[in-house]
């Protein structure tokens, strides 16, 4: 599907802004459900605040509410993906029990933190 082709699919039906990204995110997600057939557009988002803040510029990716379960999956689909590159929470994500300790983003270690930090590494993260 192409962006005329969603557009056209997406003319006089209802549309819901899905999630706020930044412009090169935003990019990339849109071609990502455009290659999954899932209609979608983009469009300017709301400020955050009447302007000065310092935070840049997002926008928002319009979909059907029908095609809300989709765009999940893909999201999901996307973020294993990211998660099997970076391979640090593969292990946890495999089988670990419910309630176990999520490793650090740094090191890997799945261990209660200390004083908010994680035991393998000293990475503040709580």
């Amino acid at each position: 599907m192409d962006q005329d082709q969603a557009r056209a699919a997406l003319t006089d039906v209802e549309v819901v802004p899905c999630m706020q990204v930044s412009l090169p995110d935003a990019k990339e997600l849109l071609a990502a459900c455009l290659e999954a057939e899932i209609p979608a557009l983009l469009d300017r988002a709301p400020r955050c605040h009447d302007g000065g803040c310092g935070c840049p510029p997002k926008l928002e990716l319009l979909a059907r509410p029908e095609d809300l379960p989709r765009l999940a999956a893909l999201l999901e689909h996307r973020w294993q993906g990211m998660l099997a590159r970076e391979g640090t929470a593969t292990s946890f994500l495999d089988g670990a029990a419910a309630d176990a300790e999520p490793p650090c983003p740094a090191c890997g270690t799945a261990a209660p933190l200390q004083d908010g930090a994680c035991t393998g590494c000293g990475l503040q993260l709580g």
